[in-house]
């Protein structure tokens, strides 16, 4: 159970936590030498000693054979067919956009992703998730693309992410012209000037944001794939339902976690402890027991998204037990007991994920018919605000903001405000680099905005995402493999060399750089990198945000609505439906608050910030209406907003729809009936009456007796 007797506190600790009364009174457990074996059986003589310690532990050890808990290899499931439905797939799709005689550039990179794919055995997981993406297409919601997916071409040609990682170029729709930009004279396609094609004068598309394929499948084109899917949070259930209908209900299982102590509960263990033992204890004496107590495994759980496919052939225990997470016998999901960690590699793991934007954009295509793939990603509106508040008709003493991006995801934060006010970002490119820098570790803070605000570096070649370490050294005369590895190690934050257990280099790729002239100030940004995001997953989040930001400009109340539906973690009614003066009275009280302040008021801080915005633009709540408000979404009434009845306080989404499935049957005729046939109490009701929801609604029925 522990290795040392000095150990032995903690399992003490952890049983006392656990409400054992006998915690203290619990036998030595540590691990013993064979010489503390043959100690512990000193009553036996030393020949019988030796045979029950040694030579029966030898013999049943040598009676087992060897075996693998997990065995080696991948056991990829099989779909007949899948390889030649991908491939064949990948080529008609690009010559639909770029022509029946497909440009160099496009031949050779899908030549060469899909002999990686199909050689290394994983078209079939290719397949497996444009299945699944074509699925949320067709049933109406859009999927986000998460990791370095996007930086493979063939699951852009298959439809698995929205993000085209070839060099920026230019595509006529009409006649199929293409001009490609290969030496990193643009940053990324969305960037390029709008052009009519010199061969047809059609208006031009653009697109490419230059990812190598080696950010995803390694150098050699032989690491294993991981197909990360943000899926609308209301249709996970149903792609999760739908990995089961493609492959049976047997052969799916959720990835399994294992929880360990985190420091802060290890340290309320550590004072029940010295509680029930009556003892006094300093803060180094707690600090050295929280430390040991700190990480120890306590319990199972389940990714949020991950699931574990097993091939139709094989027993899921060829790989793992099962159990129900924690336990839970009623939660009616079986997750793998091994940690999914540990199995990864041998099984095919789908990341499944709920994700809010997509939910969000949905929501605004259905309130106003402007489907989101629409919208270009160039529009100068909407990159404006994100340097200034001019295109929202407010300005930033009104707002309290420089930059009109609050409420946008990933760039509403106050962190990620003020990031955007130190680069100043005019086009889509440096919105990508702003998210890497948001999302990175030591990568913003003391590294590019230095450079960047002391005009060292300009924005565009700044380090922000894996990929452009491995870029900037490619065209800057470094050799491709050695930019791979520098860019393999950096992202880890391991630097720029390879190190062995002593700290001692095993490689000298910071030698090679120098020798290349690669300035100083990039290899000093290196070696200060703790993590780096991938290209591809910050074009997919700024191509969902920028969606999210053009219909903020032109669609402002359908925006507006879905933020507080879907977004906002808080409202309060009494400080939201009075307008701009009680919305900045609120935020006052809060900010008063500083540290303080609870984390619901800090998120209702965040919603009120929208508040105040949507007033300034001349928008305004309407109070809950016991007669026209939905149960849980925002709407449109009267050219204002209508909140639902769960922006009540207290009020849950249950009864919400009881309230709203009792109306559409009869109008409400008085409060009893409200309570009677919406299922509302007393208390509820006294609530929705003093906040002015239920209108002149009457206490109770009223009979007129001069009709009778």
């Amino acid at each position: 159970d522990y290795l040392t007797p000095e150990e032995k506190i903690y399992r003490e600790i952890m049983l006392t936590a656990c409400g054992f009364p006998d915690a203290d009174e619990q036998p030595d457990l540590h691990l013993r030498t064979t010489d503390e074996m043959l100690a512990s059986f000193s009553y036996l003589s030393e020949e019988k000693a030796y045979e029950v310690v040694v030579a029966n532990t030898r013999a049943i050890n040598d009676s087992i054979e060897d075996i693998k808990p997990v065995p080696d290899g991948t056991y990829s499931p099989k779909i007949e067919g899948a390889d030649e439905a991908f491939t064949e797939m990948c080529y008609a799709n690009a010559k639909k956009i770029y022509g029946d005689l497909l440009p160099r550039v496009v031949q050779e990179r899908l030549d060469y992703e899909l002999d990686c794919i199909i050689s290394n055995g994983y078209g079939v997981l290719y397949y497996i998730a444009h299945k699944l993406v074509k699925k949320s297409l067709d049933d109406g919601y859009l999927v986000g693309s998460r990791g370095s997916v996007g930086s493979s071409f063939a699951a852009t040609m298959s439809e698995i992410t929205e993000v085209n990682p070839l060099p920026p170029h230019y595509i006529c729709p009409e006649c199929k012209w293409s001009e490609f930009y290969e030496n990193g004279e643009y940053a990324g396609g969305f960037d390029l000037p709008r052009r009519d094609c010199p061969n047809c004068g059609h208006p031009l598309q653009t697109n490419g944001h230059d990812i190598p394929f080696a950010i995803f499948l390694g150098f050699e084109g032989d690491k294993v794939p991981d197909i990360d899917l943000n899926f609308s949070g209301d249709y996970q259930a149903k792609a999760h339902k739908y990995t089961e209908e493609l492959f049976g209900k047997d052969n799916v299982f959720r990835a399994g976690t294992i929880g360990a102590v985190k420091d802060k509960t290890a340290y309320g263990y550590v004072m029940k402890w010295a509680e029930a033992k009556g003892i006094k204890v300093n803060d180094a004496y707690v600090n050295s027991l929280v430390a040991g107590c700190t990480g120890i495994k306590n319990t199972t759980g389940q990714h949020p998204g991950g699931v574990m496919v097993i091939p139709r052939d094989m027993d899921v225990h060829h790989f793992t037990p099962v159990q129900y997470p924690a336990n839970k016998k009623d939660s009616g999901i079986i997750t793998t007991h091994f940690d999914y960690h540990s199995i990864e590699g041998r099984l095919v793991k789908l990341d499944i994920l709920g994700h809010d934007d997509p939910t969000v954009i949905r929501m605004l295509e259905d309130m106003t018919g402007i489907k989101a793939t629409t919208i270009p990603f160039d529009d100068p509106a909407t990159l404006s605000l994100f340097s200034s508040t001019k295109a929202l008709g407010v300005t930033p003493e009104e707002l309290g903001s420089k930059v009109g991006s609050l409420g946008i995801p990933e760039f509403g934060t106050s962190f990620v405000r003020q990031m955007l006010v130190d680069t100043k970002p005019k086009t889509f490119s440096e919105l990508v680099r702003i998210s890497g820098f948001s999302h990175g570790t030591d990568v913003w803070l003391n590294n590019a905005q230095d450079l960047i605000t002391s005009g060292t570096v300009p924005l565009k070649e700044a380090v922000s995402t894996r990929d452009d370490i491995m870029n900037y050294l490619i065209q800057h005369g470094i050799k491709p493999k050695t930019s791979f590895k520098v860019m393999e190690n950096v992202r880890k934050g391991k630097g720029i060399d390879k190190l062995n257990k002593l700290g001692q280099k095993t490689t000298d790729y910071e030698g090679e750089l120098k020798a290349g002239h690669i300035p100083q100030w990039f290899i000093d940004s290196c070696h200060k990198i703790g993590y780096l995001f991938p290209r591809a997953h910050a074009v997919a989040y700024v191509m969902m945000a920028f969606r999210i930001a053009w219909y903020k400009i032109n669609q402002p109340l359908a925006y507006y609505c879905a933020f507080f539906t879907i977004r906002a973690k808080a409202f309060k009614l009494s400080a939201m439906i009075h307008g701009l003066e009680g919305q900045e009275r609120a935020m006052k009280e809060i900010a008063a608050k500083g540290k303080s302040a609870s984390k619901i008021e800090q998120d209702l801080y965040s919603a009120l910030e929208l508040a105040k915005e949507m007033s300034l633009r001349g928008f305004s709540f309407m109070n809950v209406d016991i007669n026209r408000s939905a149960a849980t979404k925002f709407t449109i009434c009267d050219g204002k907003i209508l909140p639902p009845f769960t922006a009540i306080d207290g009020l849950g989404a249950n009864v919400a729809e009881q309230i709203v499935s009792a109306r559409e049957q009869a109008p409400f005729s008085s409060k009893a009936d409200l309570k009677m046939r919406g299922k509302v109490s007393q208390s509820l009701v006294d609530v929705m009456s003093q906040e002015g929801c239920l209108g002149d609604l009457p206490e109770d029925e009223q009979i007129d007796l001069f009709a009778m």
